[in-house]
């Protein structure tokens, strides 16, 4: 897919500004509320009309204020699931799902309704009332009923906020799944950090209704480590848990890594903060955290005043992060043998 974009829409007291070629399957936008992200999503889908500029998919005009043109909604082949799932009260779980559907081309069917419940599992909620639904349900059942409408584009715009953590990530893979099964391409809306990293390859930064750069989740979150609250989040999947002493042993790469937190079965997702790593010169004698990691510097960075450093240890990287005191001591440099402790305690479990 090949999303082009130049528009411009001007409000009392703000302006969006937005100029950029999209291609590729994953792609985020972030920015905090106010920046400009739903209405960017809401001139994309055709519920609201720019004063200026042009936008083409794959080739095809969407809107363009020079040649006139301005396509409905429906015929922009777009779907959105929002922050709500709104679906509609008076019908069952099924009607919803197949609203779209039945509604699209059959030239234009790609996906058959039968494969997408079995994706999303949806089955046994079919005949359901959607008032009986939990937040989690919902959103699968909203998902359902876009992608049904077989669209080309896929829009997302803060979908998981609503949840809370324990759904938010249960609700993540089947937010992926669909994209890769079905190969529709989306622009996934959102303020976390945590959701770019898991959701996109490529990041569209937005401040006050412009695009303040263009990066991969991955860097956009290394450059605002030293600023949050929480540093940079290491998402690690485990697999292979076993219970030992009263811990769980995990599969890390070639690393062998102790939680406090049960994984359950098969891959699990953890996170791990950047300042819950300890750094050592030399292998300590004794130390009461139950991980130690043999690692070597792969890169060292600035941010907000903190230093960033990045560590391979068994095939798997990491980002540390200490004070720039700290690291003169270490006498850090790229390609340093270095000791990474965490405590098991220090992983928290996402799925």
């Amino acid at each position: 897919m090949k999303l082009s974009i130049d528009i411009e829409k001007k409000f009392s007291g703000f302006s969006l500004q937005f100029a950029t070629t999209v291609e590729g399957p994953r792609t985020g936008i972030f920015g905090p509320s106010g920046s400009g992200k739903s209405t960017l999503v809401s001139i994309l889908s055709g519920l609201q009309q720019p004063q200026r500029g042009e936008i083409t998919i794959d080739g095809e005009c969407l809107f363009s204020s020079c040649r006139n043109i301005n396509l409905a909604p429906e015929k922009r082949r777009i779907s959105i699931v929002f922050q709500q799932s709104m679906l509609f009260p008076h019908m069952s779980v099924r009607s919803n799902i197949l609203y779209g559907y039945r509604r699209c081309r059959s030239a234009e069917r790609r996906i058959h309704p039968d494969a997408l419940i079995e994706l999303l599992k949806l089955q046994p909620l079919l005949e359901r009332d959607t008032l009986t639904l939990s937040g989690g349900e919902r959103q699968r059942v909203a998902l359902a009923r876009a992608v049904l409408a077989n669209p080309r584009l896929l829009l997302m715009d803060e979908p998981l906020s609503a949840l809370d953590d324990t759904l938010r990530f249960q609700i993540i893979p089947y937010l992926k799944s669909v994209s890769t099964e079905f190969g529709i391409p989306y622009l996934f809306i959102s303020h976390s950090l945590v959701e770019m990293q898991l959701m996109a390859d490529r990041a569209i930064v937005m401040e006050n209704g412009r695009i303040r750069e263009e990066t991969t989740p991955d860097r956009l979150a290394r450059k605002k480590m030293g600023a949050s609250r929480y540093g940079y989040q290491n998402l690690m999947r485990f697999s292979g848990a076993e219970a030992c002493n009263g811990m769980y042993a995990c599969r890390w790469g070639g690393n062998t890594i102790f939680v406090s937190e049960d994984p359950g079965g098969g891959e699990s997702l953890f996170e791990l903060s950047s300042r819950e790593i300890i750094l050592f010169r030399k292998n300590p004698e004794a130390i009461s955290a139950r991980n130690l990691l043999q690692c070597t510097v792969t890169e060292i960075f600035l941010s907000d005043g903190r230093i960033g450093v990045e560590l391979t240890a068994g095939g798997e990287t990491l980002v540390a992060e200490i004070v720039p005191r700290a690291s003169e001591e270490l006498a850090l440099t790229t390609g340093s043998a270095i000791f990474a402790a965490i405590k098991a305690s220090s992983f928290r479990r996402l799925s």
